[in-house]
């Protein structure tokens, strides 16, 4: 037998994190999107994301949905809180 530590069911914790955490989050998302561009029904899997159950998901979902809900959030309370800069960049370079 062996003790494992886990979360009160009606737990709510506050987690401060700074930029480098914040790409960090965004460089997983990015790999778990690109990961899922690979394969053959990518657009399925990620429409599926959005409209399954989470016990339904594949790894894959499951993953991309949570990291997805983390940046969502790291966004709003950075949005709420005024922490983002705007800069401008040069779109003429971008390509689709």
């Amino acid at each position: 037998m062996a003790k494992v530590k886990e979360m009160k069911d009606d737990a709510i914790v506050d987690v401060k994190i700074n930029k480098a955490f914040y790409l960090m989050v965004k460089a997983v998302l990015f790999t778990l999107f690109t990961e899922i561009q690979k394969l053959e029904n990518s657009e399925q899997v990620i429409k599926e994301t959005g409209e399954k159950e989470y016990k339904d998901m594949t790894d894959i979902q499951r993953s991309f949905y949570t990291t997805t809900l983390l940046l969502a959030e790291i966004e709003r309370q950075a949005s709420v809180n005024n922490l983002y800069n705007e800069t401008e960049i040069d779109t003429s370079t971008m390509t689709d």
